[in-house]
């Protein structure tokens, strides 16, 4: 059963522009349930977001940070973790990387980031969409590539049930595929519907509310070693009732 349930702040993005709005945001989150988050950037000072995130409750447990900062200027890019008090670095995506040459080259580039986060107590998280599960020119897929190629012990993998899904490929698969190597397992639902000329329409949709199978999504979570349970709904006309809906569900049904 999930002991606590995160939010990832892509969600409200368009309600974190300001001291006083991020405070009120952090309040309407916690209120909802909400105990601990992930960060989608940030536009204030990184002291005073982790301050406010801490006085609202929350506990900030991963990020989605300049992957080009962490190469370049990696001291800075670990003392904005320290300052928020994370223990997940990651990046929410890489899509130039089309060519299995290239993939090989961000796989290095990642372990070394990796490898340098060990003595911070750290490790690197890389999220996916669904362009991993597009073939690569050799036939291969990112998303093996990156299985393959990332160091176990110090990179890990922020999965997300609707990409996965969206990419063609199997949730709990993944889940199991990489025991114990999913930290950050992104909850997002997804439905289709009729779309005017296009039959084929797949929508984000509050967990609960689409069509993926939860009870064995988070069976599988639970066995493999999944620690952090992060809500996400990247497009939503209210994204506050999106999380309380999506709160109210997993609540009801797997806490």
């Amino acid at each position: 059963m999930v002991k606590k349930l995160g939010v990832q702040l892509y969600t409200v993005r368009d309600f974190m522009n300001t001291s006083e709005e991020i405070a009120a945001t952090f309040k309407r989150l916690k209120d909802m349930g909400y105990d601990e988050a992930q960060t989608a950037g940030c536009k204030i000072d990184y002291e005073e977001f982790g301050a406010l995130a801490k006085e609202a409750g929350i506990a900030l447990i991963g990020t989605h940070e300049n992957f080009q900062r962490m190469l370049n200027d990696f001291d800075e890019a670990v003392r904005i973790q320290q300052v928020l008090d994370s223990p997940f670095m990651g990046i929410g995506g890489a899509s130039q990387y089309e060519t299995e040459a290239s993939a090989l080259e961000f796989v290095k580039s990642v372990n070394e980031i990796g490898k340098k986060l060990v003595p911070y107590g750290m490790k690197f998280t890389y999220h996916h969409h669904s362009f991993e599960f597009v073939p690569t020119d050799t036939g291969r897929h990112l998303m093996d590539i990156y299985a393959e190629g990332f160091d176990k012990d110090t990179v890990s993998f922020c999965l997300d049930t609707y990409w996965l899904q969206n990419g063609g490929a199997d949730v709990r698969h993944w889940i199991e595929m990489l025991k114990n190597r999913v930290d950050i397992l992104h909850l997002k639902d997804m439905k289709k519907s009729r779309h005017e000329n296009d039959w084929f329409k797949c929508y984000f949709a509050e967990i609960g509310y689409g069509n993926l199978w939860w009870d064995g999504i988070f069976d599988a979570a639970e066995k493999t070693g999944v620690k952090h349970y992060i809500v996400e709904q990247d497009i939503s006309e209210n994204p506050f009732k999106s999380l309380e809906m999506s709160s109210e569900f997993i609540h009801k049904n797997f806490m």
